[in-house]
């Protein structure tokens, strides 16, 4: 299954490419788009955002040079498995996907300790 990309591409906002490079970047780090998930084909995003496809390209490109998707030939481009550090933001960012992961069980009507120990026990 293919992962549904929500970017608004705004008039003045700056080269489209770059907000949906950017745009990209945010679902990743908040945890919409998942590691291993599929993206969709160049040409399906492009018909999706009004964009042309030599735009969506480009800006996949970018991202899979910047190490945040991988292309797989013809099974298609993921999100990695493994986001690109920042150095100082390691922390931050560890602290963010914690609490993310803990409201989540909590929705799922898990308490802090048992998902912590579903954490321990996969690792």
């Amino acid at each position: 299954m293919t992962a549904r990309i929500r970017v608004h591409i705004r008039e003045g906002g700056g080269p489209p490419y770059r907000q949906l490079i950017d745009g990209i970047r945010r679902q990743i780090e908040r945890g919409a788009l998942l590691p291993g998930e599929r993206i969709p084909p160049v040409r399906t995003l492009a018909d999706d955002l009004g964009l042309a496809p030599n735009t969506v390209a480009r800006a996949y490109r970018e991202l899979e040079d910047g190490g945040w998707i991988v292309g797989r030939g013809r099974a298609g481009t993921f999100v990695t498995d493994r986001l690109p550090e920042r150095a100082s933001d390691t922390d931050g960012a560890l602290k963010d996907a914690a609490d993310r992961y803990l409201r989540r069980a909590a929705q799922l009507g898990v308490d802090r300790e048992t998902a912590i120990r579903a954490v321990r026990r996969s690792g």
